[in-house]
């Protein structure tokens, strides 16, 4: 069971923050006569494969993400882009890039994103793909896939879009069903999950334009009757330990067959082993539409972003909500909303939480840059990538944020180093 209220919450350590060596000492330019004050963060150190990228470097200051390249604001607006996720467990390709027509579909697929205004984009993951666990990824009578295939695709495609000038999520989505071609989400990181951590921390530990999320869903199990039978805390969100049901989201279980859950604090501290120093997004419970104690018992790193999921559904879905979690969270600690799947894709419900997001500085990726026939959900509609009803609004509404953050990308605020944060820590120096 959730815990009730916040004052039954055991708080975090109150250390001081670790203070990462990527981020170098950070300048504070005053403008003559009192003008505003601009934060600029010295470049991260990227290796050789990410020398010249175009796209911006986000990294936590204070209660917001800036570009570490300017130090202005970097507010993600973006799309979730689907298939790594899935079609590697299905047995039919890598991703829909393989089945695109034409010379180069990555590179149109990001110039397609980029021209509609995208800052951002997510990558959801197959956890066995990458790893070569369950069989996956899985063959067919044409091709064989290995996991070198599966990687050498995500590490292209990454690189395809940073240089169009997209920062790129990648997300812990999904794993391979158990004795079957298909593709399930776990309630919680298992053991496993460490090993993918540390082996994609370590592939893209030198891309500044990269962040983790660090497991899209944690959230409930359901029996055949429709009872919970399992529903973790947030203790157990931070520290693991809870048992699991090994089934995944899809298939009903008796919470029989468990596993040891790994919490969040784990997976952050196996991506800073790594050696990797981006941002991490953290989702919190109720397959992440749940933040209520997020702030409380987050992991101590000063890279963390709150991840945040809007369906029309869950524990926080309307504004009261919005206003009285999620608002305060985000004066506290940058909030990207990474899964939005708005329930009127034609607007009733759409345009409002747009419109509240942009007014708290809440990111926002929408679900998804994919072309399936009569899928509500779908931003694009065949070859040509051309938008949908859904799509039109979403452009509208990247279209608008960029010439926003052009005029001003801070408004009259000074972002100043906070205090005891990596960046803060760094300026000292």
């Amino acid at each position: 069971m959730t815990l009730a209220s916040p004052g039954h919450v055991p708080t975090r350590a109150t250390g001081a923050r670790r203070a990462w060596r990527w981020l170098l000492p950070a300048v504070l330019l005053l403008g003559l006569g009192g003008g505003a004050a601009a934060l600029t963060l010295a470049d991260t150190g990227a290796g050789r494969d990410a020398v010249g990228v175009p796209a911006p470097r986000p990294v936590v200051a204070q209660q917001r993400l800036v570009d570490s390249r300017t130090g202005r604001e970097f507010v993600p607006r973006g799309v979730t882009w689907s298939s790594f996720e899935y079609a590697c467990a299905q047995g039919w390709g890598l991703s829909t890039l393989d089945l695109l027509p034409g010379a180069d579909p990555a590179a149109r697929e990001a110039e397609a994103m980029a021209s509609w205004g995208a800052t951002t984009v997510r990558l959801p993951l197959n956890q066995d793909c990458w790893l070569g666990t369950r069989g996956a990824p899985v063959s067919d009578a044409q091709d064989e896939r290995t996991v070198r295939d599966y990687r050498s695709a995500v590490g292209g495609f990454v690189d395809t879009l940073n240089r169009a000038g997209l920062v790129v999520v990648l997300d812990l989505h999904s794993r391979k069903r158990m004795g079957a071609d298909e593709y399930g989400s776990l309630a919680m990181p298992d053991s496993e999950s460490l090993v993918f951590w540390s082996s994609v921390a370590t592939a893209f530990r030198d891309h500044p334009s990269v962040i983790f999320e660090a497991f899209d869903s944690p959230g409930s199990r359901t029996d055949t009757a429709g009872r919970r039978v399992f529903d973790p805390s947030w203790l157990c969100w931070r520290d693991g330990g809870c048992e699991a049901p090994v089934e995944d989201g899809e298939t009903p279980t008796n919470g029989g067959l468990t596993f040891p859950a790994q919490g969040m604090d784990r997976i952050v501290r196996t991506i800073r082993d790594a050696g990797a120093r981006q941002p991490i997004l953290l989702p919190g419970l109720d397959d992440g539409t749940d933040l209520t104690h997020w702030r409380e018992l987050a992991p101590d790193d000063d890279q963390l972003v709150a991840a945040f999921h809007v369906d029309g559904a869950g524990s926080c879905a309307d504004v009261r909500c919005w206003d009285a979690v999620v608002a305060p969270l985000a004066d506290l600690v940058p909030v990207v909303t990474t899964d939005l799947r708005p329930g009127d894709p034609r607007g009733r419900d759409l345009a409002p939480y747009l419109t509240w997001a942009r007014r708290h500085h809440v990111g926002v990726l929408l679900w998804a840059w994919a072309a399936h026939d009569n899928d509500p959900l779908s931003l694009i509609r065949g070859s040509g990538r051309t938008p949908t009803p859904y799509g039109e609004q979403v452009q509208s509404f990247f279209t608008s944020s960029t010439q926003r953050a052009g005029r001003s990308p801070l408004g009259n605020r000074q972002l100043l180093p906070r205090r005891g944060s990596g960046v803060g820590a760094s300026s000292r120096r």
